[in-house]
């Protein structure tokens, strides 16, 4: 790094090079802003990777009332109503504003943006640029505007270790990078640090993102919310690579079917192939450990015109051995998508002061206990919007601290059985207590699979202490709703203490 530390002092700090991180940079300007990156701007964010698109009512048989009736549908039961309806509100002039950026969406020949259909959307209200590689278009455009805006400082192969705390409210961040470790004042950061793939085996999401914006948070003292709800992608290909190759749900809405070993279209019975995730991972899940091979069929739709509408996917199938116009291809369900967060307001506030969340790694409400397809990249840009609003008009600060660093790199490996094996598609109440019990003990062991533990702790916990099903979290002990719907909230200390009682051991000493 050669920019001088000093030099910074004071500025906030946006950790996180992905969509939210980008567009909330971008909306701060002309406030000199640093961004802390722990690869080169866009090297490896999931927002890259992002196949789908945005989901804004553009169509003239569109409306954001329509548009919020699918939102609360998909979310059974947990989304905030008042939350969803400002962001979706909101979401027809965000496209706007990343045009304005640069994206290239895709138009008709008149000019118009072309309008995709995804699961669960009763009209076709889905954006892309470059076909199934929105997010990479996306991120192409906001890199080359936060290269050019002078008063973003990027500051790139730095991961932040540690969020500093003084008299409860943010007095820095500590980072590590190639130089060492790093302390940049401030007393306002904004963790956008994307989701959890990486504590997963099966996952379609970049490896490197196992939760180290919910364990800096979690650390200094954050509320987390929705923990439990995380959303399997039922179309992953099936194969040896991981992460997983996801393969868009545009596809199945140009009209590809999923289909078993024999032909056999086993979703019939549950509103077909464009019925929320939840619902068609659970069957895709169920068929597979039934003994079927399950596939998606696009040989008919769409056809000849896959390879040019999904341009990523069949080069992906294409170098599995496998060509889609004439054999369907093998999918299974694999982690996607993270409803839970830090819990913030609209303005991306968390419980601690001076600390803001945005993107994935954020609970706005909005998903509820399960996400609408596409939601997530227009909450992320519109939420950017507020978040710098509000950051831009709090004070800054900050200090330095006396404090332990916590500079090792997070290691998800150990965890990665455990989260999968106990908070896959189906759970139950053994499950999760055996791995509450053993991410306590990695959590204990103050290593570089301690913060990877702390966050698979708190999913545990939630998805222990909900004795219901409720969208993407099945438990088999719980099969039916429960009479109310209510979001749940976590910290780091009940989730240890949660499990302290669940392992009859008061006197272990704290670790958080």
């Amino acid at each position: 790094m050669s920019v001088d530390v000093r030099d910074l002092a004071g500025r906030p700090v946006i950790i996180g090079g992905g969509i939210a991180g980008l567009m909330t940079a971008l909306h701060l300007a002309p406030e000199p802003v640093l961004l802390l990156s722990r690869t080169p701007l866009g090297a490896d964010a999931s927002s890259t990777w992002a196949q789908g698109g945005l989901a804004a009512s553009l169509g003239d048989d569109d409306d954001p009332a329509l548009h919020l009736a699918d939102t609360l549908a998909a979310g059974d039961g947990l989304c905030d109503r008042d939350v969803a309806n400002r962001i979706l509100q909101a979401a027809p002039g965000a496209i706007e504003t990343l045009a304005g950026f640069g994206v290239r969406f895709d138009r008709t020949p008149e000019g118009t943006v072309l309008l995709g259909l995804e699961a669960a959307h009763s009209r076709r209200r889905i954006v892309h640029a470059g076909g199934d590689g929105s997010g990479r278009e996306i991120m192409r455009a906001l890199v080359a505007a936060v290269r050019s805006t002078p008063t973003i400082e990027v500051v790139e192969d730095f991961e932040a270790r540690q969020l500093a705390v003084e008299d409860g409210k943010i007095a820095g961040v500590l980072a590590s990078g190639p130089t060492g470790p790093v302390f940049f004042t401030t007393g306002r950061a904004v963790v956008a640090t994307g989701g959890i793939g990486g504590l997963f085996l099966d996952s379609t999401n970049p490896l490197g993102s196992c939760g180290q914006g919910l364990a800096l948070a979690a650390r200094a003292g954050a509320v987390l919310a929705d923990m439990e709800f995380i959303q399997f992608h039922p179309t992953a290909l099936d194969g040896s690579n991981r992460p997983m190759t996801l393969i868009s749900e545009a596809v199945r809405g140009e009209g590809a079917t999923i289909v078993d070993e024999t032909g056999r279209r086993f979703l019939d019975g549950l509103r077909g192939e464009l019925a929320p995730r939840d619902i068609v991972a659970r069957a895709v899940w169920k068929h597979l450990a039934d003994g079927h091979r399950v596939f998606l069929d696009v040989r008919e739709k769409p056809g000849p015109a896959f390879g040019r509408q999904f341009p990523t996917i069949a080069s992906a199938c294409g170098k599995a051995g496998i060509d889609p116009t004439r054999d369907p291809i093998p999918i299974r369900p694999a982690q996607h998508y993270h409803m839970g967060g830090v819990a913030v307001d609209l303005a991306g506030r968390t419980s601690v002061p001076g600390l803001w969340a945005c993107g994935e790694v954020a609970s706005t409400g909005l998903h509820g206990a399960n996400r609408l397809a596409s939601n997530s990249l227009i909450e992320a840009v519109v939420c950017a919007r507020w978040v710098a609003e509000s950051v831009a008009g709090s004070p800054g600060g900050g200090g330095k601290p006396a404090m332990a660093p916590r500079l090792l790199a997070p290691d998800p490996r150990p965890v990665r059985p455990l989260l999968s094996r106990a908070l896959g598609v189906i759970r139950d109440g053994e499950g999760l207590k055996e791995a509450v019990r053993a991410l306590l003990l990695l959590l204990q062991r103050r290593d570089m699979a301690s913060d990877p533990a702390a966050v698979g702790l708190m999913i545990a916990a939630a998805a222990l202490q909900r004795r219901e099903s409720r969208g993407a979290h099945f438990r088999t002990d719980f099969p039916h709703h429960a009479a109310l719907a209510r979001r749940s909230q976590i910290t780091l200390d009940a989730a240890i203490a949660a499990a302290r009682e669940l392992t009859s051991s008061p006197t272990l000493e704290s670790v958080s």
